[in-house]
């Protein structure tokens, strides 16, 4: 039978190992998730009208060329 050490006196690896056995992982993201704010702004929503309508792509393209 191993002797009682104190987890402050175990060595580093031994920390380390003990650590890993004593984490599990989670089924789901235990961090509180809330919905984004419909007031701010968002980037990515106001430049997704660039590739939504393929004719507006042409229309550009042949305009600056």
């Amino acid at each position: 039978m191993d002797k009682f050490v104190p987890y402050e006196k175990l060595s580093k690896k031994r920390k380390r190992e003990l650590d890993l056995k004593r984490r599990n992982t989670w089924p789901i993201s235990p961090v509180t998730r809330k919905p984004d704010d419909p007031k701010a702004y968002n980037r990515r929503k106001t430049q997704k009208w660039r590739f939504d309508d393929p004719v507006s792509a042409l229309l550009l393209y042949k305009r600056f060329s």
